[in-house]
């Protein structure tokens, strides 16, 4: 078996450190710094889309937050005929994927390679946080990922004794022992090698030299919703007229390979604290910053365990609602720019997240070289629903925010500011202040109609031995960060592979 990474060793102690994700944001080694294309509906700005370029990919780049989503999200896979993808036909994977702190029951389970903990500490201000929702008439949850996902609590991250658990370290680790798998790292994929409709190899580039790697069963992409497409139009596998247009020879006529693309688009609620116990205090200080660091080395605690939120809550805009349509998380910090130097003044952020949106994208070439980035269209907000439910999330936060357990702490709103305060002033503020929260997913959509990308076995329709193994191949993003469900669709991938070598 043969692995090729396009990226290096994940070596860096920052990946291994929970809190060291933040300086991965603009990293060029660890990340492919790629940028959503501009469009009207967010200000024409160039978001940008990291992804991972590392041994583990994003997986050892991202904010460690371990959700699930929801049991409707996975029911509704099945409900669209993919058969094999009910909730109840993937819980098995994620339990099977997960060495959970808290122990087995029915919804989790113990000794898998990927790690499931609690926050190292409690924290006043997620306490507030939690408390204040429940004020407002909100359920606290103490399990997002079992039997009730709705209400507020604490998140549990992908972390072990304080380090971070990716699927390099849970997975990749121990496989590498085996005679039979080989690793070629700094090896960027180009393209498919076919023989008519049949997937024989991989091009790639290693060393400024091309390579072949011939396959003996299948090809399997697993290079995420943005890479993988663009590999497969690479290869000739897309709308044949957008592949004509980029000189590239025609394999198969598949309209929808790029498209159906989704991402959960976020506003940020910011506030300047009266209490000194946010991040920002401690890395304004070099002496707290000291601190900090001889804690973790010596205690495994404290802000360096620390994933992208602490604490969160799924809600409904709407009571009518089946489900929760928002999740909001509270960062312990806050910044103008995701990745950039925090603010001078103690401050926390409230993310604001639109779980379900209708909007779609897309991922599309820019011409033929393997090189270049493709064109990342993602649509934000250009469903008026989305924009509706957005703005009531946002505004829904706000007032559990102005609740008596956390407005104690606040000194005053930062951003948006008090005085935007109209549905048009919010979603102005959204436009120009919003951002993607780095889960593209459905780019090679899974289906049992003439247009989808793969079947429900994950295998390319109209091509033999070429399978997707990735977030592309969700029909519709899930209700929540999207790690969790990815490692899980690799787990069940795993065993139809085996099964069909049978």
């Amino acid at each position: 078996m043969l692995l090729l990474e396009a990226g290096g060793d994940d070596n860096s102690p920052w990946i291994h450190i929970p809190l060291g994700y933040g300086k991965h944001f603009t990293n060029p080694k660890v990340n492919w710094l790629y940028k959503n294309e501009p469009d009207s509906e967010t200000a024409y700005r160039k978001i940008a889309q990291p992804r991972g370029k590392v041994i583990g990919g994003s997986s050892s780049i991202n904010g460690l937050v371990y959700i699930r989503g929801q049991r409707e999200d996975y029911d509704h896979w099945r409900q669209l005929g993919n058969v094999g993808w009910s909730y109840q036909d993937v819980l098995p994977y994620f339990r099977k994927s997960e060495d959970q702190q808290n122990g087995a029951d029915e919804y989790h389970g113990v000794g898998g390679p990927l790690a499931v903990s609690n926050p190292s500490d409690p924290h006043p201000l997620c306490e507030a946080f939690i408390e204040a929702a429940v004020q407002s008439g909100y359920p606290r949850t103490k399990d997002f990922n079992g039997l009730n996902h709705e209400g507020f609590g604490y998140l549990q991250l992908t972390t072990r004794n304080g380090r971070r658990s990716s699927t390099s370290t849970g997975y990749l680790k121990g496989a590498k022992k085996r005679k039979n798998l080989f690793v070629i790292k700094n090896a960027h994929a180009t393209r498919i090698l076919f023989e008519g409709s049949k997937a024989l190899g991989i091009e790639y580039l290693h060393n400024g030299k091309k390579h072949l790697a011939k396959a003996n069963h299948e090809v399997i992409l697993s290079s995420g919703a943005i890479n993988t497409p663009q590999i497969m139009m690479l290869s000739g596998l897309g709308e044949s007229t957008e592949l004509k247009k980029h000189g590239i020879e025609v394999v198969a006529n598949i309209p929808e390979v790029g498209c159906n693309l989704q991402d959960h688009y976020n506003g940020r609620l910011m506030y300047r604290s009266n209490e000194p116990f946010t991040l920002n205090d401690i890395l304004n200080s070099r002496l707290l910053s000291v601190y900090e660091g001889l804690r973790y080395i010596f205690k495994r605690k404290g802000f360096l365990t620390m994933g992208a939120s602490y604490a969160a809550g799924f809600f409904r805009t709407d009571p009518a609602l089946a489900s929760p349509d928002i999740q909001a998380g509270l960062a312990l910090f806050s910044t103008d720019k995701v990745g950039e130097g925090l603010h001078p003044f103690s401050g926390f952020s409230v993310i604001v997240r639109l779980l379900r949106p209708e909007s779609r994208g897309n991922v599309f070439l820019k011409g033929n070289n393997p090189l270049d980035a493709p064109a990342i269209h993602p649509n934000f907000l250009h469903s008026k629903n989305d924009q509706d439910n957005l703005v009531a999330g946002f505004k829904a936060m706000r007032e559990v925010l102005k609740s008596p357990a956390i407005n104690k702490f606040i000194q005053s709103e930062y951003a948006p500011g008090e005085s935007t305060a109209s549905d048009s002033e919010l979603l102005e503020f959204l436009r120009q202040k919003g951002g993607t929260s780095f889960h593209p997913v459905g780019t090679c959509r899974m289906g049992i109609d003439n247009k989808a990308v793969v079947d429900s076995r994950l295998r390319v329709n109209g091509i033999k031995n070429l399978r997707v193994v990735d977030a592309s191949i969700m029909p519709t993003i899930v209700s929540g960060n999207t790690n969790a469900p990815t490692i899980m669709i690799a787990e069940k991938a795993s065993d139809m592979i085996l099964e069909d070598l049978k």
